[in-house]
């Protein structure tokens, strides 16, 4: 049985997203379930972390993308 030249492309894409899938499903398969979120409460953004080590501090203006390239 011989496929048609017009039909090999549309047989190469369908094996490859078979196979793809087949892939991405044994992955899914294969990955550890993700940890439960952690019921204790976090501290607030502007207090110290409880590591020793101090905030981090932010040095100059925010980043504000520009959005109207037009505009300067």
């Amino acid at each position: 049985m011989r496929v048609r030249e017009a039909n090999r492309n549309l047989l190469l894409l369908g094996s490859f997203t078979l196979l793809s899938v087949a892939a991405a499903g044994l992955v899914a398969l294969l990955d550890p379930a993700p940890a439960p979120a952690n019921a204790a409460p976090r501290p607030a953004a502007n207090q110290a972390p409880a590591g020793g080590q101090a905030p981090v501090r932010i040095i100059g203006t925010p980043f504000v993308p520009n959005t109207n390239p037009r505009q300067r």
